[in-house]
């Protein structure tokens, strides 16, 4: 893909077919090219260094659904792998990357973004800055026109907004498909008029429940919280985390994140960084908010997240057949794994066509995986990735 001057029609990644394959596996890692993005600039100067002490877990496979057992570099190819980063104890133990992907490449982490906001939540809420209880209209005015009256920031958080959206990402028409165009991740059809995030909410006038009730996974609930999180502070979210979080983290390149046509960022999906830099972020979750003595999100925060969840919610929602006999639940845009027969708590964050964070603190384990599978949701390889997750938590 793109490799000739110009790239032959075939070869050609664009905004129409930049999320499909095979045009994603160029597209994923050069998305600012693709999508206006807006930067989340590092501290170079204050770099966390992350010592590599690498070991050989060929061995550490799994069986695919046909019951053939792949070793590491056969499950890799089985989930369409670009980039993967293991930390043991806080050191590099496996680094690989594929499709002219390299250490200092960014890859979008599609909504392991909302996992990036997760976090930065915590550390606005432990600053007074946002009120968790709050309603979003009371923050927000121009949204009591649509279904979000009378819904809480938490209730945004955990995802369990009662509102009446499709999350289908195979749709080819819909309110999703104005959602992407809104968002600037979809072209226009001929004769449309340009859009905006924040105008889109307008559609967004009936519910399904209510508030507070099952985990319904909705998007734009988490771009909502975009909206109130700079209405809050009075700052742009990207400086927001950059100056709350990416700098202080010490990561190691800056980040970026796509933007509307109006500036507003895609929280819920858009963000791109390195390999290195989500395992870093893994590292710090699993430290108790903390990176080398330096608070950088309250542990309370993470504590809450690990423990407060509904499982009950879980169970009524809509993810609970990807992970069946899983004991789950939802919190603060975390997934959480909870403690049961393979050992203690597990916080990950999933993105469509298997962008993957995985935080096991009790094994001192973090996980950075980027793909570009061809579909969104593919159960055979969320099945598949879950089966080499258990499988390398056991032995490592």
């Amino acid at each position: 893909m793109m490799k000739t001057f110009p790239p032959e029609a075939d070869a050609q990644v664009t905004l129409a077919n930049w999320r499909t394959a095979p045009f994603n596996k160029w597209a994923f890692h050069h998305v600012r090219e693709i999508v206006p993005s807006a930067e989340i600039p590092n501290d170079p100067e204050a770099v966390t260094a992350v010592p590599m002490s690498l070991e050989d877990l060929s061995s550490l496979g799994a069986a695919d659904d046909a019951g053939r057992s792949l070793d590491l570099d056969g499950f890799l190819e089985a989930t369409d792998t670009d980039a993967l980063v293991i930390l043991k104890g806080g050191r590099i133990i496996h680094e690989s990357y594929a499709n002219g992907m390299d250490r200092g490449t960014p890859h979008i982490l599609m909504s392991v973004s909302k996992s990036m906001l997760g976090l930065l939540a915590g550390i606005l809420v432990d600053r007074g800055i946002l009120d968790l209880e709050r309603q979003v209209t009371d923050i927000v005015p121009e949204v009591k026109p649509t279904a979000y009256a009378g819904a809480t920031v938490r209730d945004l958080l955990d995802m369990r907004a009662g509102i009446t959206f499709d999350e289908d990402y195979l749709a080819t028409s819909g309110t999703i498909i104005e959602y992407r165009k809104a968002t600037n991740w979809n072209p226009l059809g001929p004769g449309e008029t340009e859009s905006d995030l924040r105008a889109f909410y307008a559609n967004l006038t009936e519910g399904d429940g209510p508030h507070g009730g099952r985990f319904h996974y909705v998007s734009p609930n988490t771009d909502l919280l975009g909206w109130i999180i700079e209405r809050s502070a009075g700052a742009r979210y990207v400086d927001l985390m950059s100056e709350l979080l990416w700098r202080p983290m010490g990561a190691g390149r800056s980040a970026y994140i796509t933007v509307d046509r109006l500036g507003a960022p895609r929280v819920a999906g858009g963000m791109c960084a390195t390999a290195r830099d989500l395992a870093l972020v893994g590292r710090m979750v699993a430290s108790d908010g903390a990176i080398e003595g330096r608070q950088i999100v309250p542990a309370a925060w993470i504590a809450d997240i690990t423990s407060a969840g509904d499982p009950d919610a879980w169970n009524a929602g809509d993810f609970a057949a990807l992970f069946p006999g899983v004991p789950m639940h939802y919190r603060s845009k975390w997934y959480i794994e909870r403690p049961g027969p393979s050992g203690g708590a597990m916080l990950f964050g999933v993105g469509v066509h298997g962008q993957n964070l995985f935080v096991d603190a009790a094994r001192d384990l973090v996980i950075a995986k980027f793909s570009s599978q061809a579909l969104p949701l593919d159960e055979t390889r969320i099945a598949l990735t879950t089966r080499w997750v258990t499988g390398v938590r056991a032995g490592i």
